[in-house]
Parts: C-alpha cells; structure tokens; sequence
C-alpha cells in the first residue's frame, strides 16, 4: 500500500545523489562502496512514488590514470541499469597545493577540485520543486553547503529529508527528516566484493 500525501495522491518522491561524498563516506564509515542502487533508492522511498533519482559526480581525468578512468566509466555505464536514474557530470579541476616537507623545503602536490556538481544539484532540486514535481526531496549528501538549498526547498512547501553516514549537523538539523546510513540500512543491498574493483570505480 502507498503513502500518501496532504493532497491524496501517493506521495512523490526524488532522490538527489552526490556521488562522490557518498562514495567516500561509505569508503570510511562502511568500509565497502559498492551498493545496489535500485535497492538503496526502493529502501530509501520505502513504499512512496519514485519519480526519478539524479546521480551527481565528476569524472576522473583519463590521462592520469588510464585504469582508474575505465573502472569508473564501467561503474557510470551500469547506473544505466537503474530504472529512472539519470547521470549529471561535472569536471575535476587539477590545481597545485604546497606542502613543506621536514627539512623545511617545499614541493607542489597536485590535487583536484570538484567543479560543477553543487551548482547541478542545487539547480535540479529547486526547478523540480518549483514545477511540483516531487512532494519529498531526499538529498544524499553531507556537505554543509547544502543547508541554505534544504531550507529554501522547505519554504516551496516540499518535505526535504537528508541521508548519509554522519554527515553535517546543520545539515541533517535543516532536514525535515534524517536517515542514518548505516550497516543495518545497507544490510543485503552491497554486491559482493570483486577485489578492489569496486571500492577504485566511483571516484578517487
């Protein structure tokens, strides 16, 4: 049986995924990454209206890893698997960050910055909230910088819940509701490990 909502419809729900902050929260917390997304979004509705479910992320640079790249690319392909789902990509920028070594020396380390990513999610949620096209958002992240977009999606009179691993206090006290992602949430909906293959292929 359905939920419903205020209005007596079943209850419609749009799941907003940053992949690469989940990717590293399950990497830390979990300590395996590699989830079956159909089930995570039907635990996660649990009963009520999915309407879509975005995946959010930034590819890895090729020319930096030629192996990485591929077992990212074949992860990204076996979202096409999920139904509903819909990929949205931004880009890594490359930049260089100094770091003193101990004899007081100091060497330029790459490191890269998402870029992109925020601004497609913050985007996607407010246009489907104005177009009332979802009466729940959930967003799965635990970036801090998404408290004012909760908020605001809150004051368009739709219900916004948050889940991830323990992710920003503000945050999760912005939510309407907070899901606790955890080895009870997960429990049966991680496929079997395949070495590293997995934990490489999202994003590093």
């Amino acid at each position: 049986m359905g939920i419903y909502s205020r209005n007596g419809h079943q209850e419609r729900v749009m799941i907003f995924i940053d992949g690469n902050n989940l990717y590293h929260s399950l990497k830390h917390v979990i300590g395996r990454t590699n989830l079956d997304f159909q089930q995570f979004a039907d635990r996660l509705i649990n009963g009520r209206q999915l309407i879509r479910v975005y995946y959010y992320n930034a590819p890895l640079n090729r020319e930096d890893d030629e192996d990485k790249y591929r077992m990212q690319q074949s992860f990204f392909d076996s979202l096409d698997t999920v139904p509903y789902l819909t990929k949205k990509f931004g880009r890594l920028e490359k930049r260089l960050v100094k770091q003193t070594l101990p004899d007081g020396t100091f060497v330029s380390v790459p490191t890269y910055v998402e870029k992109g990513v925020d601004t497609f999610i913050v985007i996607d949620m407010l246009s489907h909230a104005f177009k009332d096209n979802y009466d729940t958002a959930i967003l799965i992240s635990g970036d801090e910088d998404f408290t004012v977009l909760v908020e605001t999606v809150k004051d368009l009179g739709k219900h916004v819940e948050v889940a991830n691993l323990g992710g920003s206090y503000l945050l999760r006290q912005a939510a309407d509701k907070y899901v606790l992602i955890d080895k009870s949430l997960l429990d049966g909906i991680q496929q079997p490990d395949r070495g590293d293959r997995n934990d490489r292929s999202w994003s590093e």
